[in-house]
């Protein structure tokens, strides 16, 4: 193996920029399968392999170069029209990219990488000989299990049934003309750029064991001498730890230090004059003019530097088609994925983070949400499958959206579900209304497959899904509709550098409160507090909201009734938190506490005269509610900081 000593940083190069082109060239090549004659994508995709094998070349990755040159063999006797691109054909080209990829990864463990399958070296040999790739033995698809996206009994052919409409007045939450989510779908097709998937018989997987998606090609663990351990140690390293900034961004930045370094001259000359006696109205004006231009800059500098983290989210969603369509073979649906709003830019460490949620739900979209192409023919649908994934910036918060025309699912047989696995009993499923029994799916556990495969039946996905977004900052909800589909709605917020806050006070001490959680502030009076069922509670305009007090959630003894109240929601409840008083509003730099973090703290910020304050964890502290939460440790750190 040869030795990249010396050549890490150009390895590095060559990995992210090969990575990207390599996830454009997956895409493309799903746009091939729906328009094989398309001579532009095939001179693409052809220039695609060519770069990569170039830069292969270079590092003297022999295997890389071997495989990359028979596939663009192939895909130049494709363009010209030596070749025709069938079904089994384009199996074979997939499990090349998929052999590429796994390359990409060894070289990231800085070893050259191990010879590709044999079988997709002789299946790529034998398809440039003229010879038809022969897949293995087939049976028919298995029927889909129940999954956690519920079979829903078909919609009621009745006139008068609501219907839920329009995905953007959904995410709003506004009543619009009805409309399914298919048609809603199918209307977006041609702004968004649809990718049409070729549906094939699948190997059905035995429980416990995978279904190949192809028979070519074998997982990165697979090789000699891999292991689990070296594949993660090996992605951490590909994670990109740079960044691409357009330069105007940079510029803009350059010409506002330069500004604030004229500013700060200006002060020092002020503050010389000051010292020196002269502190006439005419030199105290300039000392203001000069301070309130220092504010200003700081903050258009501050807003310049979030800008450059800021990344298209196309970067992110460039890898999905390729999933949908392998997952879609697998599993012998027809599905169709569309793509929204990429140009809409996301804090670059959010992008990375959000990978792994949107692949479970766009894998739980195929898998469960829509069905297989006869169900859907007997149910009155288009055989293919439509599944939405958008992204749009709404104010301060970024939306996406992953939606889906399939069979929808029922609030009562989650319910039931649920109940069967001892997550809930039935006094507590009484009690739920349709969303918070949607909201069951992200319990662990939970999972309605009756059989487990490689691709669901674990009870984790979801549960994966939710703790993520939390992460975030952000909050997922859920919208469905028996027998016509599904929307996952994730929000999220713009940046995690700076967090919205409202300061409230316990005594004399201020917490933050994340202000995407906050819908209202208002008085309370204890006489109007009710006792129900042995907890307190306020009725807010006809709604019945428990009263949590913000001493009881942090374990300090309450001195008096609170005499405010703020009314908060989660993606789980909404609740009044009682507390003393208020401090104002903030934009919250966040600085994370590294070496101790007690529960229920998100981090801290310092406020603009110095005092450094707590950032609350609202959904950390509800979840240990009437357990010990050290926050005064924390506080009592702060006091000596």
């Amino acid at each position: 193996m040869s030795d990249f000593s010396g050549m890490e940083d150009l390895l590095q190069d060559f990995l992210q920029e090969a990575s990207d082109l390599l996830s454009d060239v997956d895409n493309k090549l799903v746009d091939l399968e729906k328009m094989p004659d398309d001579r532009g994508l095939l001179n693409d995709i052809f220039r695609g392999f060519h770069t990569v094998k170039g830069g292969a070349g270079f590092l003297n990755a022999t295997e890389l170069v071997t495989l990359c040159h028979l596939t663009e063999n192939l895909f130049d006797r494709l363009r010209n029209g030596e070749l025709e691109l069938t079904p089994e054909l384009m199996d074979v080209i997939m499990a090349a990219t998929k052999g590429v990829r796994e390359m990409f990864g060894e070289l990231g463990q800085m070893v050259q990488p191990q010879p590709a399958d044999a079988e997709v070296i002789a299946a790529l040999q034998g398809a440039l000989s003229g010879e038809q790739p022969v897949v293995a033995p087939v049976a028919a698809a298995p029927a889909p299990a129940p999954a956690a996206q519920e079979a829903a009994p078909a919609p009621s052919p009745a006139a008068d049934e609501p219907d839920w409409s329009l995905l953007h007045a959904a995410v709003a939450g506004q009543p619009v003309a009805a409309a399914p989510v298919s048609e809603l779908i199918t209307k977006a097709e041609a702004a968004a750029g649809g990718i049409a998937v070729t549906p094939a018989a699948s190997v059905p997987a035995q429980p416990g064991q995978q279904a190949p998606a192809s028979p070519y090609g074998r997982r990165a663990t697979d090789r000699p001498g891999a292991s689990p351990a070296n594949a993660r140690r090996a992605e951490e390293r590909v994670r990109e730890n740079t960044i691409r900034v357009d330069t105007s961004r940079l510029d803009q930045v350059l010409n506002l230090s330069g500004e604030i370094g004229l500013t700060k001259n200006r002060l020092t000359s002020l503050r010389a004059d000051i010292l020196a006696g002269k502190n006439d109205s005419e030199t105290l004006h300039a000392l203001d003019q000069a301070v309130s231009q220092l504010d200003l800059l700081v903050s258009d500098l501050q807003n310049s530097v979030m800008k450059t983290r800021m990344q298209p989210i196309g970067r992110l969603f460039q890898k999905y088609p390729r999933i949908a369509r392998d997952l879609a073979r697998q599993l012998g649906k027809d599905v169709e994925l569309v793509l929204a709003g990429e140009e809409t830019e996301v804090d670059k460490t959010m992008i990375e983070d959000l990978a792994d949620p949107l692949i479970h739900l766009i894998r739980n979209a195929v898998d469960h949400g829509v069905e297989m192409p006869a169900e859907r023919q007997a149910a009155g649908k288009p055989p293919k499958s439509l599944v939405r994934l958008e992204a749009r910036q709404e104010g301060d918060h970024i939306v996406l959206i992953i939606a889906d025309d399939g069979k929808g699912m029922s609030a009562e047989r989650i319910r039931a579900k649920a109940i069967e696995k001892g997550l809930i009993s039935e006094e507590e499923a009484n009690t739920l209304d349709e969303r918070q029994s949607l909201n069951l799916i992200f319990l662990p556990g939970f999972s309605t497959k009756t059989q487990i495969s490689d691709v669901s039946g674990r009870g984790v996905g979801m549960d994966v899904v939710k703790t993520n977004i939390q992460k975030l900052n952000g909050s997922i909800e859920i919208r469905s509709e028996p027998g016509k589909g599904s929307v996952f709605m994730i929000s999220l917020p713009l940046t995690l550098a700076i967090l919205p806050v409202l300061l409230v006070l316990l005594g004399d001490q201020p917490f933050a409160l994340p202000l995407s959680l906050v819908r209202e502030i208002l008085p309370i009076e204890q006489s109007r507090i009710q006792e129900v069922g042995g907890k307190e509670t306020l009725v807010v305009r006809g709604e019945v909201l428990p009263v949590i007090t913000l001493s009881r959630l942090l374990g300090w003894p309450r001195e008096h009734y609170p005499e405010y109240g703020v009314f908060m929601q989660t993606a789980e409840r909404s609740f009044i938190l009682g507390v003393d008083s208020f401090a104002g509003r903030d934009d919250a730099v966040i600085k994370s506490l590294e070496d101790f973090r007690p529960k229920g703290v998100a981090g801290v910020t310092t406020l603009s005269n110095g005092q450094i304050v707590l950032i609350l964890d609202m959904k950390e502290l509800l979840t240990d509610i009437g357990q010990h939460v050290d926050i005064g440790s924390a506080v009592r750190a702060l006091d000596f900081a």
